[in-house]
This record gives structure tokens, sequence and C-alpha cells, in this order.
């Protein structure tokens, strides 16, 4: 079967080659607008005529006649405000279809931009038919469906530079729907599906309400046939009923604010199905509560015409006060501004009323606070619909050039010379000139920055699919790594099961990465190699120190966190780089000599003599032992002619205390055997022994204090080797550390320095 521009078309239309164009080929340059306007209705009837051999016998894949499918969607366009050239175009891109270069048939025939419009509606189609096949509820996940929905949004204006060609898509689509309705055929859900979540709130987003409204009610139709049928009963009018009943009140209201002098637009509509259900579902409301099913809006030339209409509505109809809302001097944080209320008619019927200045309805449609923008901002709108983000931005932007330039496209350009169509250009030309949008083989669509290639593709579906990519399919056909691909078109990366990417894909001259996401997920792959062979080289290393050291028992994790590193290949990344010395390794793994602390070196000159034999010439004497080593106690360090006793130490030798000392005391208690007698010796001639010895003194604290304390220990001619004070309201605690050769003396030093001024006690520790 041959696939269509609308959802598919069987084989049973002839496909055709014409040699020339059809009629009299393009037309002359018009004189005049007069001139112009027979010019489109020409073409128009010259395109019809054109198409119609090649669409009369065609069916669409839903059977609806493919003639009759163009005919609606004409219809739809004019009905719109389309130019008869703009609805010439409808046949044109399905007689397309049917021509073997459809592209050369009519750029010859009608120009190059219909030839141009044809083109990228078929590329069009068949994404379109592509993606669909995504949308299936069961194929992706709630947030995937949400991304794919706005990626196909976003397709469809970005896809061509020329918006005619998403116009042409919208109005298709609704009439493939009006088709499914009035044929009663069933409708697939897909197509419904993507008829709500894509073409109506992208029609939406363009301003074309008509499409919108009757897009979602169809969709909602085929969707949930039983709410769609409860919602109709509620309703309890058909539409066209509605509608007229809406038109009555305002000329009603139009005719009451013109007698009153007030210049004023009437505007009417009633909700429609789709739109009455969304918001009883979104703000929880019963039937009943929903009173903006039938709206007029006002439009006045200042903000006292709008206070002076709001009269002129509560004198007409009654009208409820908890319905009122006052935007104009509360405008809304969008800066929306407008008067709500609700009047009921004689029927009591609610009628929704908004009034508003000229500016304030131009700020409400086509500003911030337009319709589309607050209406489907997430959960804030109605059904959870929600906004795309920058897409609505750049939408909004351009917004009213878009729609007065697309709706009047023909008319602006009617001019030009003929060899080009009177198509004119794209309206919608270099708004995304940056993106491309392709496909997976799955149908989900990807976005790309424009010239970007398979690699960026790769890249863009996972890290890992980039870094192995070996090649690519283009639409079924294998084409180099560095084409740049175009919107519309399927690629199939081919990759390795396993591999890193190439060096040449950083380089820019060959055109192998266009999106910097990609090319830094390069970059990050070689750094990260690079990295993994410095560590290889560091960690080589340090088990080559291991091993001389015969340390290999060592663990790598226990060794780097020594050294101050989080973990092991930190520590071997800096040793790899040649920034962390290996010394420092063999340092820790050599630890140093214990040094014995002072009283140890001072116990050993004491018992030891010049030349190192074991007699004791002038320190300590053990008795029996006399070559056993021994070390003064500095918890009392006991001096001559000191009261002393020794305890056996484990690995120390013998420690040697004052007998006095409450340390000694109760180690002799507890452990009595290990106490020993000992007694001081008697130095050689002409040798004497020094022995340290803490002197705590307490006094009222003053300037000068410590320097007569210290000449009085000079005078003395006692070294002084250490000195702790401690101040405190007005009292001083002075710790001295002194050498003396005999106890007793340094009692009598202590008289003396009794005598300094301020001294309260002087002792001994």
């Amino acid at each position: 079967m041959k696939t269509g521009l609308a959802d598919g078309v069987s084989s049973t239309a002839p496909i055709v080659q014409l040699a020339g164009g059809a009629g009299e080929g393009p037309e002359p340059a018009a004189a005049n607008e007069a001139d112009a306007a027979q010019l489109e209705l020409a073409v128009l009837t010259r395109a019809r005529a054109f198409a119609e051999p090649l669409l009369a016998t065609a069916q669409l894949d839903t059977g609806e006649n493919a003639l009759a499918h163009a005919d609606g969607l004409a219809a739809i366009l004019q009905a719109i405000g389309a130019a008869p050239s703009m609805c010439a175009a409808a046949y044109l891109v399905y007689a397309g279809d049917y021509l073997s270069r459809p592209e050369d048939v009519i750029a010859k025939a009608f120009g190059e931009s219909y030839a141009s419009l044809v083109t990228h509606t078929r590329k069009l189609v068949q994404a379109q038919r592509n993606a669909r096949e995504a949308m299936d509820e069961g194929a992706l996940d709630a947030a995937q469906q949400a991304a794919q929905i706005e990626r196909v949004r976003k397709m469809l204006l970005a896809f061509s530079r020329d918006l005619r060609v998403v116009l042409l898509r919208l109005a298709s689509r609704l009439q493939t729907l009006r088709w499914h309705a009035a044929s009663k055929q069933p409708c697939p859900k897909a197509l419904a599906r993507e008829s709500a979540q894509v073409f109506a709130p992208l029609a939406n987003r363009l301003g074309i309400w008509q499409i919108k409204w009757e897009i979602e009610d169809l969709a909602f139709r085929f969707l949930q046939p039983g709410e769609y049928q409860r919602i109709a009963r509620l309703q309890g009018e058909k539409r066209v009923e509605r509608e007229e009943e809406v038109e009555a009140a305002r000329r009603r209201l139009e005719a009451v604010l013109n007698a009153a002098g007030l210049r004023a637009l009437v505007q009417g509509r009633p909700k429609h199905l789709y739109s009455i259900w969304k918001k009883m579902q979104g703000k929880q409301l019963a039937f009943d509560e929903v009173l903006d099913a039938r709206a007029l809006r006002v439009i006045v030339d200042d903000v006292a015409a709008c206070y002076a209409a709001l009269g002129r509505v509560q004198q007409l109809w009654r009208t409820v006060p908890e319905a009122f809302d006052d935007y104009i001097a509360r405008p809304k944080p969008n800066g929306y501004q407008s008067l709500h209320t609700v009047a009921l008619d004689e029927r009591s019927r609610a009628i929704e009323i908004q009034i508003r200045t000229a500016q304030m309805h131009e700020h409400a449609e086509s500003g911030v606070a337009a319709h589309w923008a607050y209406k489907e901002a997430g959960a804030r709108g109605y059904a959870g619909v929600s906004a795309g983000g920058d897409f609505e931005d750049q939408v909004a932007q351009a917004r009213k050039a878009v729609l007065r330039q697309l709706l009047a496209w023909e008319r602006e350009v009617v001019a030009e010379p003929q060899g080009t169509g009177s198509a004119g250009t794209g309206a919608g030309e270099g708004l995304f000139d940056d993106r491309i949008y392709v496909f997976t083989p799955q149908a989900s669509i990807i976005e790309l920055p424009t010239g970007a290639t398979p690699v960026d593709f790769a890249y863009t579906l996972h890290t890992d699919l980039g870094h192995r990519c070996r090649g690519a399919r283009v639409d079924g056909a294998m084409a180099p790594l560095n084409t740049p691909l175009q919107s519309g078109q399927t690629v199939e990366v081919v990759a390795a099961k396993e591999g890193g990417p190439s060096l040449d894909w950083l380089n820019s001259e060959l055109g192998y990465l266009r999106s910097t996401r990609a090319r830094t997920k390069v970059r990050a792959w070689f750094n990260a190699l690079a990295q993994r062979q410095t560590i290889a080289r560091g960690r080589e290393a340090v088990e080559k120190i291991l091993q001389r050291e015969g340390r290999t028992a060592v663990k790598l994790e226990d060794l780097a966190s020594q050294l101050g590193f989080r973990t092991a290949d930190a520590l071997f990344e800096v040793v790899g780089k040649d920034e962390f010395s290996l010394r420092n390794i063999e340092n820790l793994l050599r630890p140093p000599e214990p040094q014995p602390d002072a009283d140890e070196l001072l116990t050993q000159r004491l018992s030891r003599g010049p030349r190192g034999d074991a007699t004791p010439r002038g320190g300590v004497l053990v008795v029996g032992v006399e070559s056993l080593l021994t070390q003064l106690a500095r918890c009392c360090k006991p001096a001559p002619p000191d009261t002393i006793g020794g305890y056996v130490t484990r690995g120390k030798g013998v420690a040697v205390h004052r007998a006095s000392c409450a340390n000694f005391r109760q180690m002799a208690r507890r452990t009595s055997e290990r106490v020993i007698p000992v007694a001081w010796g008697s130095p050689r001639v002409g040798e004497s022994a020094v022995y340290p010895a803490d002197v705590i003194v307490e006094a009222a604290d003053r300037q000068g204090l410590l320097r007569d304390l210290s000449e009085l220990f000079a005078k003395e001619k006692m070294n002084v080797v250490g000195v702790q004070t401690r101040s405190l309201k007005g009292s001083a605690w002075m710790s001295f550390t002194v050498e003396v050769a005999d106890s007793a003396r340094l009692q009598a030093v202590l008289v003396s320095v009794c005598r300094i001024d301020g001294v309260r006690s002087a002792r001994r520790r």
C-alpha cells in the first residue's frame, strides 16, 4: 500500500509523470489588486484541475476519498481566512504523492515555492507517522510521553522553514477527524491521542481557535466516548443551537451598549464540550458549577468605559455577585487585566462576560498573559496540560507577526514575479533554523543542532553508544560519520561491542562533531584514559617500593590514608605524575629508631662510665645488680640525698623513685615483688652529677616577680632548665625545673625564695 499525505493512501491512484505544467504555466505578474485576486482564484481553480485526475480514484488508508479530503482541507483553510492560493496548495501537496518527480513538475507548473511546500509537507507526514508509533501508551512512561509530545510539537513548527506546512497539517488532521465522525468509522486511538496532545495545543498556541476547539471535541469523542456523551446530554443542546443563543445575547448586549453611547465590540462564543469536561476535571466541578459554558467578550476604548459597560450589563441581566472579579484594579501576576462577571439570562442560564480595553485584549491575546500561556501552565491549568518551556518563549516573541503573515502570505507577495510562483516565502523562516529533528529506528524524535552528524546523534542517545559508534545508516543507507543530518531522517547507529572514540572526532576541520555536549563527552573519555594510564604507572612504582622493602602485605588503601590521600588511586595518580616523592613512602615504611627521653639519657649518663662500661661511677647504684639499667622517675624526680627505692618496670629497667612518692608506694602495695633496694653511689674524683628537680612557688602577682626569682636561682648557681607560670586574680603559680647536685642544698635555697617580696610559699614537688 502506498501511503499518502493525510494518514496513508492506497495504490488505487495512478502515478503519472507530467512533461510540462498543467494548464498554461505560471501566470504573469499582477498589475493591481483586482488582478491579483483574480490570479489567486485562477491558481486555486487550476490546482484543483491539476490534482483531480490524480486524486479522484485514490483512497486514504482511512477509507476517505483523497480528492474529497483535499476539498475538505481547502474549505477549512478558507473558513479561517486563508488566501485562495493557500487553498490551492492543499491540492498540490496531495497530488505530489502521485508524481514520480513531484518537485520538478510542480516547480515548472506553479513555481518553486509550491514545490518546496510539497517536499516539506510530504517529509513531515512521514515523520508524523513514525512519531505516532512511538506515541503508543505502552511504549513510553508518562515522563517520556510528555517529552515525546513536546518534541513532536516543536517538530511541527521547526521541521521546515515554511509555517504553511504546519497550517496544512492542522487542517488535514481536522478533516480526517471530521471524516471519521461523519462516516462513523472507528478512529485509531493513536491518531486521536496525537490530535488531542499535539495538534490541538499547537493550534491553540498559534491562535487558530476554530481548529483548536473542533480537534479537541472530536478527539475527546473518539478517546472517551462515554464521557463525551455524558457531557453532551448534560449540555442538552446542539452546538448550532448554543451558537445561535450566544449570538442572540451578543447582539442584544451590543445594542444596549451602543444605545448608551458606548462604542464597543462584543464577541460571543459557546464553550465546547471538551473545554467543559476539562474544566470540570481540573477544578473538580459539577456541570451546573461551570458558569462560562457561554461567554461574551466586550472590548471598549478605555478603563472608564469598562466600568460603564459593566453597569449596563448589570441593568440588562441579573449578575452573580460571588462570580465578579476586578482584574483591572488588581491585575493578575502575569499582567492580565479584565473585568469578569457572570450574568443569568431570562431562562436563568449563565453567561460569562469579560470586559476590557483594546490594549488589555491585545496583551491577553498576544502578550505574556496569552490565553494558551496560562490555560496550559502545568498543575495550575486544567487536566494537567502543560506548556513547553523555551518553545513557548520563542513562539510568544514571534507570534503576532507569524499569524498575520501565515494567513495573508499570498496577499503580501502577490506582485512577486511569476517564475517563483505566488506562494511567497514562509512566514516562519529563520525562527527555528538552529535545530533539526531526526528519528531513531523505534520512531523516537531526537532534537539536534543544525549540521549535527550521526556521532552527535549517538552521543545524544547514550554516552556509551557514542563511544562505541563505528558507522551509521541514514534512511536505511550507510553514510559517513561526518554526514550532516537533515530533519525527518531516520538514523541507526552501528556500534562495536567495546571501544572508544577516535581522536579525529575532535578535529573540527573533519566535521565529525557539531554538538558541544558530544565534544565534551569525547574529551572526557580521553581525559579519563590518560588518567587511567597515569594511575597504572603510579601503582607500578608504589608496588615496586613495597617489594623492595619487603612490605607487600601492606594494604594500599591504608598506605594512602597514612600519607594523607583519600584513596589509593589518588596516591597513584600523583606518583604517576611525578608530583609526589617516593622517599615519603620509604620513610613511612622504615619507622625511625625510638629516641630515649631526657630522663633516660640522664640515667644512662649517670649509670654508665665514659667508655660505656657497666660500672656505675657517680649515679644511682643498684644494690647487687650494678650493671642493671636504671632511670629516674619523672613523677618525683629524686636527687641525693633523698631516700629512694627501685621498681622493676617492663622493658625499661629499674625506675628510681623517692621513698615518699605516692606513685611508688601505690605500686609497692600492688606488686611488692617488683620493689628492690637502691642507693646513691659516690661520684668519681673530678666528676659531678646533677639531677632535675621541680620547685613550686606561689606568690602575689606583681611586675618583676619572675625576674627576682630567676636572679636568686642564678645567684645560688642553680641552672633553671624549665619554667611554667600561671596568673589568676592577683595570684601567681610558678613551676621551675632546676638542676641540683644535692637536694639538701635545694631546701636552703627555697628558704631564700620565701624571703622574696610577695612569695607566699616555695616547695619541692
